[in-house]
């Protein structure tokens, strides 16, 4: 099956191998509040009877789902799973094995059959052990496993809840839950899996597919290259083929130019373009060959999508069309599994849904979301703005956490069409003193040069919602519930661009460009205004709960959206927004939907809010 048409289960969907098997499921697992772990050894395939309880990976002790549910805190976490080697994917002679880990948090040591085999720091993004030369050394086990029947693999891993310089996002350094902060996450929280993979493979492969740049496949090898190689791209639509191209390799990077001879053709290059309302992705077959003899190496399965994106004249430009964005914020934080998920069919169900209100755009807060959801929104046609959870402190350890993570967490999510704009920072989170600080300054300005430098076809906000020091985009956060206070901050009177450059209340619509060079950049329109927080509705209250605007009957939500969305539509300098939320969320009961997805509203009624026509594709303002 091709890479765009799989059902969602693959772990990295943009780099599909045929051998491999999941491994979530039961582990043994155990607390370490006294740190004793390392010291005796808990590592080695005897130390099964340490581990006294069972977790269902790949859900965090913290939440129902893992069958723990303590949330207490516990700093240091032990896993251990016993695989049978007959259930491991099939793997010839030359193959290697590689254990793949999608999210631990925070800081993971890996070891199978008692050897080390990896380490990690950063809990949102995914990490890689080759194991094949530890399981086939026999004499590394323990004597009372029988080396031809399994293997043992054990993560240790460290996650302090009370360390505000790891990027958290909104997991509460408290114990209980506050304000807009939620239950922590601690441990593995995204799939765990192997594959068979040659010795010699691709090992990173991404796509820039610009309509007027073309198609570039950029790839990396892995193993031990002594011979000159052939990357060979194929490109199919539907099953038709579109292209092919083969560029030779001396070393372990290359770039594959793949011409399409429909680009270059106004009529037929329009069926070929991505967005929302025609989200036609593109199939895409790289083989690795040995150049002298032909020998097939490596192959995989991807795909992609043409499109592009960036800002001019006060709009987001999409195929080089302005585009209204009409988005909504989705936290990524699930009740019963808090920031992972039960798979693929929940991540497709929010993406569904989130169209079927009529939004085009999602933007997933706080948190590098699982690449699996990104596929369903490459797949159905929805804009996401990448983020990652923020720290909450301004110190160096924080700043190359953080910066480290960020980069990996573009590179994981670079060639997804789907994703249209990078969010480094948000409201001023873990940078707190921006106006007053230079080096925080600097720091966030470097954050969004290096983004742009990792990846430049996308714009960058360096703080979304607050205090722009250097952002493609002026998003703000606004959750006056007034619509006629909207309409005369933005509207066409406002003086809302004459005070950009003035220190002001963030609540009260104003937002602080630190720079001249931003408020230059908004005045020309070259940095657009997006309303990208704003609403908050909430349907009833609790002791226990937040939301910025209460309402108490389903018709007094409906007039109260209506008038909400309805001033936001009419605010013509207004270049997209972004509505909080669409899922209740821990104590946040905002969303247009409860926290099992069932709309507050009919989706009707709500498309039509949202769209201000019964046509929810309608993109015109």
């Amino acid at each position: 099956m091709s890479a765009s048409q799989q059902d969602g289960t693959y772990p990295r969907p943009q780099l599909c191998r045929a051998e491999w098997r999941s491994l979530d499921g039961v582990w043994a697992f155990a607390y370490d509040d006294e740190g004793i772990g390392l010291r005796d050894e808990w590592f080695l395939p005897g130390a099964r009877s340490l581990f006294d309880r069972e977790i269902t990976v790949p859900y965090p002790p913290e939440s129902k789902a893992s069958g723990i549910h303590d949330r207490g805190i516990h700093p240091v976490l032990w896993y251990r799973l016993d695989v049978v080697a007959a259930d491991l994917p099939r793997r010839g002679d030359t193959e290697r094995l590689l254990l793949h880990f999608g999210a631990v948090d925070y800081r993971a040591q890996v070891w199978v059959d008692g050897r080390h085999v990896a380490d990690h720091v950063g809990g949102q993004t995914p990490f890689t052990a080759d194991i094949t030369d530890v399981i086939d050394r026999p004499s590394l086990r323990d004597v009372a496993e029988p080396a031809a029947s399994r293997h043992v693999i054990v993560v240790r891993v460290e996650d302090d809840p009370t360390d505000q310089s790891q990027p958290r996002g909104k997991q509460d350094w408290q114990e209980q839950p506050h304000k807009v902060w939620y239950e922590r996450t601690s441990g593995i929280w995204q799939s765990v899996w192997v594959e068979t993979a040659p010795a010699v493979r691709i090992e990173d492969l991404s796509w820039q597919a610009d309509p007027d740049d073309g198609v570039r496949a950029f790839v990396e090898l892995a193993g031990p290259i002594r011979r000159r190689l052939l990357v060979i791209v194929d490109l199919e639509v539907d099953g038709r083929h579109l292209a092919h191209a083969a560029v030779g390799l001396t070393g372990r990077r290359g770039i594959v130019a793949v011409p399409i001879a429909e680009l270059c053709n106004g009529i037929d290059r329009e069926d070929l373009l991505w967005s929302p309302e025609h989200p036609v992705l593109i199939d895409a077959t790289v083989a690795l060959r040995e150049a002298d003899t032909g020998d097939l190496l490596d192959t995989v399965q991807s795909y992609l999508g043409i499109r592009k994106v960036g800002v001019g004249g006060g709009r987001l430009l999409l195929n080089g069309l302005p585009y209204f964005l009409r988005a909504v914020l989705n936290q990524g934080y699930r009740p019963t599994t808090h920031l992972a998920n039960r798979g693929t069919d929940e991540l497709r169900g929010e993406i569904e849904l989130a169209k079927a209100m009529g939004f085009n755009g999602m933007r997933i807060h706080q948190k590098v979301e699982d690449p699996r959801m990104l596929f369903w929104a490459d797949r159905l046609g929805l804009l996401v703005w990448g983020e990652i959870g923020a720290t909450y402190e301004y110190s160096a350890t924080a700043v190359q956490q953080l910066t480290r993570e960020w980069l990996a967490a573009v590179r994981r999510d670079r060639s997804h069409p789907c994703i249209v704009a990078w969010v480094p920072i948000n409201e001023s989170w873990g940078v707190p003193n921006l106006a007053d600080d230079p080096a925080q300054r600097q720091f966030i300005a470097g954050l969004a040069a290096l983004t742009r430098g990792l990846d430049p076809s996308r714009p960058v906000l360096s703080n979304e919602g607050w205090e722009h020091v250097d952002s493609d985009i002026v998003g703000v956060h606004d959750y006056s519930g007034d619509p006629a206070r909207l309409r005369e901050r933005y509207g066409a009177d406002s003086d809302f661009g004459e005070h950009l450059d003035e220190p002001g209340d963030v609540a009260a619509g104003r937002i602080v460009a630190l720079t001249p060079a931003q408020v230059d950049r908004f005045r020309t329109g070259r940095a657009p205004l997006m309303l990208t927080e704003f609403g908050g509705l909430a349907l009833s209250s609790r002791s226990d709960s937040f939301a910025y605007t209460y309402v108490h009957s389903d018709g007094e939500l409906a007039k109260r959206l209506s008038e909400l969305f309805d001033a936001v539509r009419s605010i013509r300098s207004l270049a997209g927004f972004c509505y909080t939320q669409l899922l209740d969320t821990g104590q946040e009961i905002n969303g247009l939907a409860d926290d099992q997805g069932e709309p507050k509203l009919s989706l009707d009624a709500l498309r039509f809010i949202v769209c201000g026509e019964k046509d929810p594709d309608v993109e015109s303002q």
